[in-house]
């Protein structure tokens, strides 16, 4: 049994090995009127450790537009990462930033048949894009020994991953000959903790110093929301979802939304925020008066907010919002709607968003790789790899984001957030970043933009062109011009 254990192994690593040599196509595509010539590769680079063994081989896609040498070498390069922990590069690469995306609806649903087309939004006329997929995601894959293991502590966690992907990436510039390019980091949800580490890491590790970092509906990045502000963080989010599903009062539902929000955001800071720090001595009369004014926001029965003395979870809400129309809304994206067999209970069955994603989703990145980029492999793509047990110990990313910005003036962030994510919330975003730099000295650096739409804030038409404008302005004026002195 070793000895078949033992084959399967070294099959696994020549395997590997042999995808280490990159497929490149060549392309076109129109954006903005310009009629751009890229190069796609697809391939794999290995991982060592320090016994310069390899341990892992990544799988990136790298566009690169049609230039000299010269032109290529300078040319900025967006690297771009998912999250999950366990989550593939298919969401930004296919639906976001690159030269195609999905075959969807105007607002992100699935039609049929599936695919995929042009993209006219790519910020491939600004930057050359790599999507890398970290361990067991995509087709990235760990080396396992004769008994078909690996050391997971290598790469599950949050310093560990941010380690190994720090290692890999200063890899790349070097075989890409990028360490003359103007460099940007985009994150979309775990990966916006995985990119901020990355940032410090890069520049401390490696000495390679960015221009830029995106965070896609970020998590919290280490920055401690509990207790009360946690509580009441989750009411900006209520109101945008009560909103969009028109469960308010029609002098709210006449607002424009950004506005009704300010009111939201502004009661949760100055009054509800107060209220619940005060726990169980609370005034009776002074909760009643929270409750009744968190069901006006929320579009739900004050008594619920009552029984749960204004604690009421994200689970309840998405169960609750919709209740009488015999819905629960999405997770990730509360415009979608989820069928549960019960009307009762107090969360729903099943996260509706993401099980529409993964209906589009899936067939379309493998028959993007084997049909346009002519990549054939017997692996199978991971929309969702396993990275368990992840160790979670440690995140210092913001605070790290923030040393890294404070040693180099001329990096800057930009956060992008959907108003109707309830995973990442739009206003937890604001929070993060608002305390990423106790001084607020480095508020001036900090971009923040939001989307009438969730988490892939891009699977909206109208999100996707605007979104990818302001990630294309934002490159542009994050590069410094030409000789000026990068200094405080």
């Amino acid at each position: 049994m070793k000895k078949v254990l033992l084959l399967v192994a070294l099959v696994s690593l020549t395997s590997l090995t042999a995808q280490n040599n990159p497929v490149t196509t060549q392309h076109s595509v129109n954006v903005n009127g310009q009629n751009i010539k890229y190069i796609a590769e697809v391939g794999t680079l290995p991982l060592k450790n320090e016994v310069e063994k390899e341990i892992a081989s990544i799988q990136y896609t790298y566009y690169k537009k049609s230039n000299s040498k010269k032109e290529t070498r300078e040319r900025p390069l967006l690297v771009s990462f998912n999250g999950g922990p366990g989550s593939g590069s298919v969401w930004m690469h296919l639906a976001y930033t690159g030269p195609r995306v999905l075959k969807i609806s105007d607002e992100g649903f699935p039609v049929q048949p599936f695919g995929y087309k042009t993209n006219p939004h790519s910020v491939l006329d600004v930057a050359d894009i790599v999507y890398v997929n970290p361990v067991n995601t995509g087709y990235s894959r760990p080396v396992r020994d004769e008994d078909g293991k690996f050391d997971k502590s290598k790469f599950f966690g949050v310093n560990e991953d941010v380690n190994y992907l720090a290692q890999w990436l200063n890899q790349f510039v070097t075989k890409k000959d990028k360490w003359l390019a103007p460099k940007f980091l985009i994150g979309e949800s775990y990966g916006t903790t995985r990119v901020s580490g990355l940032a410090h890491a890069l520049q401390n590790q490696y000495w390679m110093y960015l221009n830029g970092v995106i965070l896609v509906s970020p998590t919290e990045l280490g920055i401690d929301i509990s207790g009360p502000v946690e509580i009441a963080n989750r009411l900006p989010y209520f109101a945008a979802a009560a909103w969009y599903h028109d469960k308010l009062d029609q002098k709210y539902l006449d607002m424009p939304i950004l506005d009704y929000l300010d009111q939201v955001e502004d009661f949760t800071i100055n009054k509800l925020t107060p209220a619940l720090l005060k726990g169980g001595f609370l005034e009776e009369n002074i909760k009643e008066n929270m409750a009744q004014k968190m069901s006006e926001y929320a579009g739900i029965d004050k008594n619920i907010f009552v029984e749960n003395n204004l604690n009421v979870s994200y689970n309840l809400f998405w169960k609750s919002i919709k209740k009488e129309d015999g819905f629960t809304v999405g997770r990730l994206d509360s415009r979608y709607l989820g069928l549960d067999e019960r009307a009762a209970g107090e969360r729903p069955d099943y996260n509706a968003e993401l099980t529409s994603w993964l209906q589009a989703f899936t067939p379309a990145i493998n028959a993007y790789y084997k049909n346009e980029l002519n990549y054939d492999t017997d692996l199978k793509y991971n929309m969702f790899g396993s990275v368990y047990p992840w160790n979670r110990k440690n995140n210092r990313t913001g605070k790290q984001l923030r040393q890294a910005m404070a040693q180099n003036p001329s990096l800057n962030v930009m956060i992008q957030s959907g108003l109707y994510d309830g995973a990442t919330t739009y206003f937890n975003a604001k929070y993060v970043m608002r305390h990423i730099d106790a001084s607020g000295r480095l508020q001036d650096r900090f971009d923040f933009k939001t989307y009438e739409s969730g988490h892939m804030m891009y699977l909206r038409k109208a999100d996707l062109k605007t979104a990818n404008n302001d990630i294309r302005e934002f490159i542009l004026k994050s590069i410094p011009e030409d000789g000026k002195p990068i200094k405080y």
